[in-house]
C-alpha cells in the first residue's frame, strides 16, 4: 500500500506542476480535467502525510523508550506510543477505503422512483412523505429535483412517483436507499389508536445517456392518449400522454405530467433508459456474484431496509443495525448521518472482499 501512495503522491504533486502551467491553464478543457484529477487525489494525499506524520512520532516515542531513565518521561513516551499507535491504524483504515476503485456512477445524476406497496392509502401517504424526504435532503446539498410521472391519490399521496435528482455526486449518496421501507404509524382515519404498518418501495437508479445502452427505436411502441386527473387547463383535454412500450421485455413507462407531448415523451425516454440499464447492470451483476453477494450490492428492492416508527420517533436501517431516535429531523431531510454510516459500511465490506 505504501508504494501505492507514493505513487499516488507523486502524481498529486506533478498535477500542481500542470496546474501553475501556463500553457494548461490557456486550455480549458485540459485545466477543469486536471483540476478534477487533484481534487479527486487530495483526501488520499492530506491523509497519506497523517499517516508520514504518525509513524515518524512512534519511531520517536520507541527512541525516548529505548535511551530515556526518567521514570516520568517514560510514563509519557508510553501514553503517546499508545495513542499514535491508534492513530496510525485509523489512517490506514481511512486509506484503504480512499483507494478502494470508484463506482463509475457515483457522480451521476439519478432517477428515483417511489411506489407505495401494501397499505392502501397509508402506504400512499408515505410515498409522499419519502418524496418530501429526499426533495429536502437535494434541497440542503443544493441539487436539483424534477418530477418526472407522478400517480396522485384524492387523499393527497402517491400511488407512484417518479422524479430526477441532478448535481454533484448525487447518485454516490443516495444508491443503497433503494429498498422497501416500512412505516409504522397510527394513520389520521384510526378511530381506535392502532399502530398499522405499511411498506413502500424505493429504487434509485443512476441517469444514463444514449452512449451508455443502445435502443433500437423499433423496439419502441409509442401510444398517446388523454391524461387523467389533476392538472392545468389543457392537460386533460389534448392527447399530451405517453405510454412507451420495450417490446423485447415488454417494460412500459408513461408520463402525463407534461402539457407537451413532446416533453413526456423525452421524460418516459429518460426512464426507460435508466430501467434497461439498471436490468443489465443486475444481469452482469448475477454472473460475477453469488446470490447472497448480490442482494447485498444491488440493494434488491424486495428487501426490506429501514423502518420508520413514529410512535417512538425512531428510524431502523436493518442491513447495519443502525437505529436513530430523529425520525422527525430524518423525515425533514436530515440523512446525512444514515448514508454515512451506510457508506462506511459497504466500503468496509468491499474491503473484506464480500462484496
Amino acid at each position: 500500500m505504501f508504494d501505492k501512495l507514493k505513487s499516488v503522491e507523486k502524481r498529486y504533486n506533478d498535477l500542481n506542476d500542470l496546474l501553475s502551467d501556463p500553457k494548461v491553464i490557456a486550455q480549458q478543457s485540459d485545466f477543469q480535467k486536471y483540476a478534477k484529477e487533484q481534487s479527486d487525489l487530495t483526501p488520499i494525499v492530506n491523509r497519506f502525510q497523517d499517516l508520514q506524520k504518525y509513524l515518524k512520532q512512534l519511531e520517536e516515542s520507541k527512541k525516548i523508550l529505548e535511551e530515556e531513565k526518567d521514570p516520568e518521561m517514560l510514563e509519557m513516551a508510553e501514553e503517546d506510543l499508545v495513542q499514535v499507535e491508534t492513530q496510525k491504524q485509523k489512517a490506514e483504515e481511512d486509506l484503504k477505503i480512499l483507494l478502494l476503485p470508484k463506482d463509475p456512477r457515483d457522480e451521476r445524476n439519478v432517477i428515483v422512483e417511489i411506489r407505495a406497496g401494501t397499505g392502501g392509502e397509508e402506504a400512499a401517504l408515505f410515498s409522499n412523505d419519502l418524496f418530501r424526504m429526499y426533495s429536502r435532503y437535494a434541497e440542503e446539498k443544493k441539487w436539483q429535483v424534477e418530477i418526472l410521472s407522478s400517480n396522485l391519490t384524492g387523499k393527497g399521496g402517491f400511488k407512484e412517483v417518479i422524479f430526477n435528482i441532478s448535481g454533484k455526486g448525487v447518485y454516490s449518496r443516495l444508491k443503497y436507499e433503494g429498498g422497501t421501507h416500512r412505516v409504522q404509524r397510527v394513520p389520521d382515519t384510526e378511530s381506535q389508536g392502532r399502530i398499522h404498518t405499511s411498506a413502500v418501495t424505493v429504487a434509485v437508479l443512476p441517469e444514463v445517456e444514449d452512449v451508455d445502452i443502445k435502443i433500437n427505436p423499433s423496439d419502441i411502441k409509442i401510444d398517446v392518449y388523454r391524461a387523467s386527473g389533476p392538472g392545468g387547463q389543457s392537460v386533460n383535454t389534448t392527447d399530451s400522454a405517453v405510454r412507451l412500450t420495450y417490446v423485447p421485455t415488454g417494460m412500459i413507462v408513461t408520463c402525463q405530467d407534461e402539457k407537451s407531448q413532446h416533453k413526456n415523451r423525452e421524460k418516459a425516454m429518460k426512464v426507460l433508459r435508466a430501467r434497461l440499464y439498471d436490468e443489465e447492470q443486475k444481469k452482469m451483476h448475477d454472473e460475477q456474484a453469488s446470490e447472497r453477494k448480490q442482494q447485498v450490492g444491488s440493494g434488491d428492492r424486495s428487501e426490506r431496509i429501514r423502518t420508520y416508527n413514529f410512535p417512538q420517533e425512531r428510524v431502523t436501517d436493518h442491513r447495519i443495525g443502525l437505529t436513530l431516535h430523529k425520525l422527525t429531523a430524518i423525515m425533514e431531510g436530515a440523512l446525512d448521518e444514515v448514508i454515512d454510516a451506510l457508506s462506511l459500511h459497504f466500503q468496509s465490506e468491499a474491503l473484506k472482499g464480500d462484496i
